[in-house]
């Protein structure tokens, strides 16, 4: 079910990427490894090279993207708690420049965003031209956290499931590409980075006593998980699950398919004024 503008990646991208979109192969996440790491060089020094590499051909992509003005790129990073969310935006997203490129955290609705829809908030961060929006968790909380704690119906579920297809679709037909990452990492995992937050000071502020409740219902996200990914992947949104064990992994594999991505856009500058031609600066 891949989307067409996705179709324009290289023959080679296409085949290591679509193993680890929802379907067939990937019926849920226990079906994926989150050890894997399909995107490796062969060793964690070459992925670490590329990742640095990557980020250097990203930033000048990017450019290239707000000049061309053209399109407008979302990209979704959800996971779990510590699967690496801010990692992956320093690392793949850190070097691009300010002006095109906005990071947008979402936590809990305050007063006011539930007095409306639970898009309300979400439309009004979304991309402009040429504009780089990466959301730290999502839209997709509301399919998540309500369904684990029961504060929606079955019947709310598939309506919030219809509503963001329906949304995301209209993000789409206006220009707008949409890419989600899902972060995949294992519960054994998790503990030690959780631990590891509670063993370095520095690192306390991270931690919340609400990432252990959430994390004694780990086997109810997981369900969760694989409804909301079952429901939109979709050709026109479609989901990438990223085996996030090793975070150098994490990096290579987001910022390989997003350098596919934006080098399959045809990107151009716009045409400057004739005038300027030979104009010269005394």
């Amino acid at each position: 079910m891949t989307p067409s503008v996705f179709t324009r990646l290289p023959l080679a991208l296409q085949q290591a990427w679509s193993p680890w979109q929802p379907g067939p192969l990937l019926p849920g996440l226990d079906a994926a490894d989150p050890a894997a790491k399909p995107f490796s060089l062969g060793d964690k020094a070459r992925d670490k090279a590329a990742v640095e590499a990557l980020a250097e051909e990203l930033d000048a992509l990017q450019n290239l993207f707000y000049a061309d003005r053209r399109h407008k790129l979302l990209v979704v990073l959800q996971g779990t708690d510590t699967s690496g969310k801010d990692g992956t935006i320093r690392a793949v997203f850190g070097r691009m420049s300010a002006l095109g490129v906005h990071a947008v955290g979402w936590r809990a609705p305050h007063e006011a965003e539930r007095a409306h829809d639970f898009l309300w908030r979400i439309h009004q961060q979304v991309p402009g031209a040429g504009e780089i929006t990466v959301f730290n968790r999502s839209h997709y909380e509301d399919v998540l956290v309500p369904v684990v704690q029961g504060q929606i119906s079955a019947e709310q579920q598939r309506q919030r499931f219809a509503h963001i297809n329906d949304f995301e679709r209209m993000l789409s037909e206006t220009g707008t590409i949409v890419l989600k990452f899902l972060l995949h990492i294992g519960k054994d995992e998790q503990r030690e980075r959780l631990q590891a937050r509670l063993d370095d000071p520095a690192k306390h502020w991270k931690f919340s006593m609400d990432d252990i409740a959430a994390r004694q219902r780990w086997d109810d996200y997981r369900r969760a998980y694989d409804q909301l990914l079952a429901a939109t992947h979709t050709p026109w949104a479609p989901w990438t699950i990223v085996p996030a064990n090793s975070k150098t992994h994490r990096n290579l594999m987001v910022a390989t398919l997003l350098r596919g991505l934006l080098q399959s856009l045809d990107l151009r500058y716009p045409t400057g004024d004739p005038s300027i031609v030979h104009f010269t600066v005394e």
